[in-house]
Parts: C-alpha cells; sequence; structure tokens
C-alpha cells in the first residue's frame, strides 16, 4: 500500500550515504517505512563533498530505492551538513542605549540582524546559537522586559566554508531532488542522543565517525563550543593496513581484536593462547603488534579530544562527563582511555537515539552509525510525499454502437442527461418539419405541372388528377 504521509532524510557522512523515511507517531515515536545505503567513500572525503557526479548519481539512487519501498514518489528530503570545516566563531554586538531603557524585542532582534550581517571571509553562517546577553554587569539569557543603559550580545556562529555548501547544494540539484531544509548535522545528533539534563549540566558529546571526530560542548542547555577533528577510525584501519594488506582485512582485524587500552586487558596464563591473529591469507599477526598500532592511533585522537576540552573553557564544568557515539565508538576499552586521558570519571556510549524508533520495515543497526541520520529525520517536520496529477480517462478506440444499457461517465449527472433529451427531441421535430416541407413542395410542383398540362389530356384526366390532389392535401392535413 502506498504511504502517502512521511518524512524523508538524506545523510552524507564520510563513509556512507543513507536515506530513511519515517511516519510520526501521535505519541512521539517514529515509524521507520523505508531505509537505503550507498558506499559514500568515492565522493566524500572528511564529510565534504568533492565529486559532484558521483554523489549526484548517489543520491539520485537513493531516493529511488526510498521510492520503491514506499510505493509513492518523494517531493523534498531533509539533509545535514558537516565536515571538517565545521566550526564555530564566537561574535559579540553592543549597543549603548544613553539612558535606562527597557530592552525590546525589536532591540534584540536588530543586534541579532547584525551578527548574521558580520563578514567573514570564505565562510558562511549556517546557524546561529545564542549565548547569553550582558546587561550592564549583569548576565540574562532572555534579555526582553530586563532595565539597562547598555546591552551586548553574545552569539556562537556555527560555520562552514562556502564552498563545501555550495557543492552539497549542486550534488541534490543536480539529482534532481528538493531539500526541505539544512540542518546543521551535529547539533541535529545531540538533540537525538543527549538529555536535556545532560545539556542543563555540562556535557562533551564525542562523535567518533570514519574520517573525522567532532566535539560539541553544552552548559546550561547552550551550545558553547564544537569543532571537527580529522581524525577517525579509517586512520586505525589505514594504519593496520601498513602490515601488507588489504583495507577490508585491516578492518576486520580492527573491529574484532582492536583495544584501544591493551593494558587493561587480563593477560592470558598461557603465552600461546590468543596472541596471534590469522589472515586470510594464511598469515599470522602477533596481537601485540595490532595493539601497539591500535593503541597508538586511539591515544592521539583522544587526547586531541582532550585538548579540545581545555580550549573549550568548560573543562571543569561538565558534571554529565562525556558522551560517546558514532561508529568509532565500537572500539574496545574507548571509554576507558577517555577517562585516563580527560581525567573524567562520567564516560558513557549511546549506540541509540533516545526516540521510540519502530521498525516495522527495517532493522536499523544500533552501533552508533545511525544517530545522525535520526536526528534529522526527527527535525523534520513537513510531508515530503509529492501529490500525483490525476489521470484523465483515455478515449475510447471501440467504433461500435454503445448498448443502452451500458453506463457512460455521465451517467450521474441529471442535467446533463435532461438536456441531451430536450436536444435529442428537438433536432427530432425539426427533422419531421423538414420532411413535411419537403413533401409539400413536391406535391404542389406536380399540381402546377398538371395545370399546365391539361389542355392537352382530356377532361376525364383532369378530373381524376383534381380530385387526387384534394386527397393528397387532406392526408397531409392529418400529419400535421
Amino acid at each position: 500500500m502506498a504511504t502517502t504521509e512521511f518524512i524523508a532524510a538524506i545523510e552524507l557522512s564520510s563513509s556512507k550515504a543513507t536515506g530513511i523515511a519515517g511516519r510520526k507517531n501521535s505519541d512521539g515515536g517514529i515509524e521507520i517505512l523505508a531505509y537505503a545505503r550507498e558506499d559514500a567513500s568515492p565522493f566524500v572525503h572528511k564529510g565534504n563533498i568533492y565529486n559532484i557526479d558521483k554523489a549526484a548519481h548517489a543520491l539520485a539512487t537513493l531516493k529511488g530505492r526510498l521510492e520503491e519501498q514506499l510505493g509513492h514518489p518523494i517531493a523534498q528530503v531533509y539533509t545535514g551538513i558537516g565536515g571538517q570545516s565545521l566550526r564555530t566563531v564566537s561574535n559579540t554586538v553592543s549597543r549603548t542605549l544613553g539612558e535606562e531603557s527597557i530592552i525590546s524585542p525589536e532591540l534584540i532582534d536588530a543586534i541579532t540582524d547584525e551578527n548574521l550581517e558580520t563578514p567573514y571571509a570564505d565562510m558562511c553562517v549556517l546557524d546561529v546559537a545564542p549565548q547569553e546577553y550582558k546587561i550592564d554587569n549583569a548576565l540574562h539569557a532572555d534579555p526582553v522586559g530586563v532595565t539597562g543603559t547598555h546591552v551586548t550580545g553574545q552569539f556562537l556562529n556555527i560555520m562552514t566554508r562556502a564552498s563545501v555548501k555550495k557543492n552539497l547544494e549542486l550534488s541534490f540539484e543536480q539529482a534532481g531532488i528538493k531539500t526541505a531544509d539544512l540542518f546543521v548535522a551535529p547539533t541535529a545528533l545531540a538533540k537525538a542522543v543527549l538529555t536535556e539534563g545532560e545539556m542543563r549540566s555540562g556535557c562533551a558529546l564525542v562523535d567518533f565517525g570514519a574520517d573525522t571526530t567532532t566535539l560539541q560542548v553544552y552548559k546550561n542547555n547552550l551550545l558553547r563550543y564544537l569543532c571537527v577533528l580529522p581524525l577517525g577510525g579509517n586512520n586505525i584501519t589505514r594504519d593496520i593496513a601498513t602490515l601488507k594488506m588489504e583495507d577490508e582485512d585491516a578492518e576486520h582485524l580492527k573491529l574484532t581484536y582492536g583495544n584501544a587500552l591493551p593494558d587493561q586487558e587480563a593477560q592470558p596464563q598461557d603465552e600461546d593462547e590468543h596472541t596471534t591473529c590469522t589472515l586470510p591469507d594464511g598469515r599470522a599477526i602477533e596481537l601485540s603488534t595490532l595493539d601497539d598500532i591500535i593503541g597508538a592511533r586511539a591515544e592521539e585522537i583522544v587526547a586531541n579530544v582532550g585538548h579540545q576540552i581545555e580550549l573549550s573553557g568548560y573543562a571543569d564544568k561538565l558534571f554529565a562527563g562525556i558522551i560517546l557515539t558514532g561508529g568509532g565508538s565500537n572500539l574496545r576499552n574507548l571509554d576507558n582511555l577517555l577517562r585516563k586521558t580527560c581525567r573524567l570519571d562520567k564516560v558513557k556510549t549511546i549506540p541509540f537515539v533516545h526516540t521510540d524508533i519502530r521498525e516495522a520495515q527495517c532493522t536499523l543497526p544500533k552501533d552508533g552509525t545511525q544517530c545522525t541520520l535520526l536526528g534529522l529525520l526527527a527535525l523534520g517536520e513537513d510531508n515530503c510525499c509529492a501529490e500525483e496529477p490525476e489521470e484523465k480517462p483515455r478515449p475510447t478506440t471501440d467504433t461500435t454502437e454503445p448498448s443502452h444499457e451500458q453506463k457512460t461517465l455521465f451517467d450521474d449527472d441529471e442535467e446533463l442527461k435532461r438536456q441531451t433529451e430536450e436536444a435529442r427531441r428537438q433536432a427530432e421535430i425539426k427533422r419531421k418539419q423538414e420532411e413535411e416541407e419537403r413533401k409539400r413542395k413536391k406535391k404542389k410542383h406536380e399540381k402546377d405541372t398538371h395545370q399546365n398540362q391539361g389542355g392537352n389530356g382530356n377532361w376525364f384526366t383532369n378530373i381524376l388528377n383534381k380530385g387526387k390532389s384534394i386527397f393528397d392535401d387532406n392526408e397531409d392535413s392529418e400529419m400535421k
């Protein structure tokens, strides 16, 4: 059965392009109606599109696969933007009122508009996270109605390179897909996996992806810091591949034997037990060698995360600790490495969103890889189903006379039937009148002809013709 009420979203990450369609229920849950996935490595690097043609082809394929599952065309989709160039930049806008006045909504709107007009070289503002407003010497989250003589608006502008946004828009345009809205992918993820209490108490959200690791810091329900590190799980995979193996084999070893903190693992009593792993080509690799490679790169990534937390200025204010998600979060003991490096006891991994997801049509992986996609879907509000035009009735090629028992398209139109019957009756009356006029003219012509020939015949024939004309006229009168 075709579904005509749904929301569709597409996410382009470094390793995959995923599309999803779902329907929001009255209880706040989301029912998944369609899901599709394509490899994004041929056209995305560190979250940024570099090959528009390949990206457009993958997007069109995703859309087609979703429509096939839905049984209905998609008019528009929601999507998100992320990648290495994404960052936050602080900005302030001040106003001096001259005398103590009440802060009005119009004044706050003017300050906000001035912030958006701030020029940045080769960068564009995607979204703005307002911070507190400083009125005289006090900070206020909601400044409207407060009195003061000087007001300063503090803003956190979420920005990216203009070319990154342009390439994303061109890819969707070339694929013939309309975007309903463009969200900031990391903030959509945060709304999907963080609780209001965690945002209020203060937390660091770490999305450990394939090519990038995104850090967000929240405090008092406001985004305070965002940065994207150009390091991720693929760096570990490529390090393992230096042992002369394919990337697929290296990824398999990472997922099977990977350990971010091997020192915490209990050593086997038998030295020969589980000390090596065997590759598909028959080679054996020491697990200690694998641990050294994985551990070194994991320590580098985590050290950079800890440094960025320090730069945010909220390292000692994160009472909810660190929340870890993303595909790379499945690396064993990564949470313990974060505890050790960042000196925070509260570290937990979130493999799935908090929203109630009902997977009637498909089963989504619960490994942290689908959280951003579901966050984009949850933010969508407008129906993404296309309205198909009504089909017009096709003309029939049957040349046979329709039977009176066959129903026509207009059988239920009483007014049309009445008009048709009246036109048929008038046509029949006109036909009879024309037939009578033709007969009358013919008889008159014959009468005149006989009169002109009356001298040439005998008197008996003339009388007989006159009598016949009289009887013919009487017959015509009766017909009338």
